[in-house]
């Protein structure tokens, strides 16, 4: 979750850094149209023309400066806020990242505890199971009831009265 905001955060800002160079590349166009109005005029014929042409042209080039200057501190700054923010996003990916394999390798150690747990169950049940055959002849060697049966038959009692 907040690693989706940092992204958020890092692609708005790089849509405003990409404006204000968009924006300084428009300036830069708007200085150079200045500057051919100033080089036409110079080489074209009508003298109030060419000096309005002239003037038209001066005043544009130095707006573009003056734009310039005034675009160029805002860029470094969002450049550096985009640094930054990339930054903090990163750093949430690393981190989710590291979570998710602590995650994993807690899932693997349960897995594999489970799966020796239930291996020692089946291998005691498999050690009993054994145990049990070797008692088996044991107590068939008791009484022939029992060995048909499986189990000790009681002795019988006397009664009282006979001997």
């Amino acid at each position: 979750m907040e690693e989706e905001q940092r992204r958020m955060a890092l692609e708005t800002a790089l849509g405003e850094l990409r404006q204000l160079e968009h924006a300084l590349s428009a300036t830069a166009e708007r200085d150079r149209s200045g500057r051919h109005l100033v080089v036409s005029s110079a080489a074209h014929g009508e003298l109030h023309d060419e000096l309005i042409n002239r003037l038209a042209g001066l005043e544009e080039t130095r707006a573009a400066a003056r734009c310039a200057t005034a675009l160029k501190p805002r860029i470094a700054e969002a450049e550096e806020d985009v640094e930054e923010l990339r930054d903090e996003f990163l750093a949430k990916r690393v981190e989710r990242r590291q979570a998710e394999t602590l995650v994993e390798a807690a899932e693997a150690r349960d897995a594999l505890a489970a799966a020796r747990r239930g291996q020692q169950s089946l291998d005691d049940w498999y050690l009993n199971r054994f145990r049990g055959r070797e008692r088996e002849p044991e107590s068939a060697a008791g009484s022939p009831a029992s060995a048909e049966s499986g189990v000790d038959a009681p002795e019988p009692k006397a009664e009282a009265g006979e001997t």
